[in-house]
């Protein structure tokens, strides 16, 4: 009986609890197929709640799955249109001509606000000059001005290049900011392409092990340090709920990233409360809104404190 009152009496503590966190913007969450069983929507908001998450964005696999979430919260929840329906379709989506089509139909609904999270990793992406998949959707988000997300894993930052440079009037997410690369490969891009934002979701000790951005006591590599501050305005963060990574989409295990955000957000939070408070906000928060908000009611104001 007691355990239970303590129980009763935590979950009335919890939203006080996320209050008194600094408002964040979780700009990279998926909500997908193998995730359905063991978190529904309720559980998955209950979940950024818990953060203080003031406005998340969604991609779902399949697409629609993300606006279950939004049809809860829609004034905090933002989808964007995966072309991504089973798993496995991340490699296999460069070469499905039909993508752009569903992509225009999808956009045109007025139901998702970007592209993404498109994968283009050595080995499976086409080269560019042959990628028309990716060319029909980046042209889709200057059509339809939206953001669209992009996951180039290369040990050259020459393909975000090459994007950003044919595409200048496209606002390109990179996602995990260019993952394996080091910060002065990322600085290059960031230097020649004003219309990159880069994501440091899942840059955190158990996804990107071999390419961290903080030393084994979690505090800031120098470099990485120096380029959040440089600009501060171009780097954003999310929890990207995927878990176990190293069994993506398995068919017999569910996916229980959803379970796993709080240790990922008190990853982030860490490292974050390292650098200037307007710096910290700017990327934890108020870029995200800036480029995905639409009701205006999302604020990442803090003990009055205003942008």
């Amino acid at each position: 009986m007691m355990r239970t009152l303590l129980c009763r009496i935590l979950m009335l503590m919890l939203p006080a609890v996320a209050q008194a966190l600094p408002p964040v913007a979780d700009m990279h969450l998926h909500y997908k197929w193998s995730q359905r069983g063991v978190t529904d929507p309720a559980d998955a908001l209950a979940a950024l709640d818990g953060q203080h998450v003031v406005l998340g964005v969604v991609i779902g696999t399949p697409a629609e799955l993300a606006l279950e979430l939004v049809q809860l919260a829609p004034e905090r929840i933002v989808s964007i249109y995966s072309p991504y329906r089973i798993g496995g379709d991340w490699h296999r989506w460069s070469r499905d001509m039909d993508v752009i089509a569903r992509a225009r139909t999808a956009l045109a609904s007025g139901d998702y606000h970007g592209i993404g999270e498109l994968h283009l990793i050595g080995g499976f992406a086409p080269k560019l000059a042959e990628a028309h998949v990716l060319h029909g959707l980046l042209q889709l988000a200057g059509e339809f001005d939206v953001p669209i997300m992009l996951h180039t894993e290369f040990s050259r930052p020459d393909p975000m290049l090459a994007i950003c440079a044919e595409y200048p009037q496209v606002r390109i997410i990179w996602a995990h900011a260019g993952a394996i690369l080091a910060p002065e490969q990322v600085a290059r891009v960031l230097a020649s392409c004003s219309n990159v934002y880069a994501g440091l979701a899942a840059r955190d000790p158990w996804r990107f092990v071999n390419n961290p951005i903080v030393d084994v006591r979690g505090r800031l590599l120098p470099a990485w340090k120096a380029l959040l501050l440089q600009y501060p305005d171009r780097f954003m963060v999310g929890s990207d709920p995927v878990w176990p990574v190293e069994q993506l989409d398995a068919w017999d295990q569910d996916d229980t990233g959803w379970q796993e955000i709080d240790r990922f957000w008190q990853f982030h939070r860490g490292w974050l409360a390292q650098l200037p408070d307007k710096d910290a906000r700017r990327i934890a928060c108020v870029n995200a809104v800036h480029l995905f908000s639409r009701s205006g009611q999302v604020s990442c104001d803090v003990a009055g404190v205003r942008e």
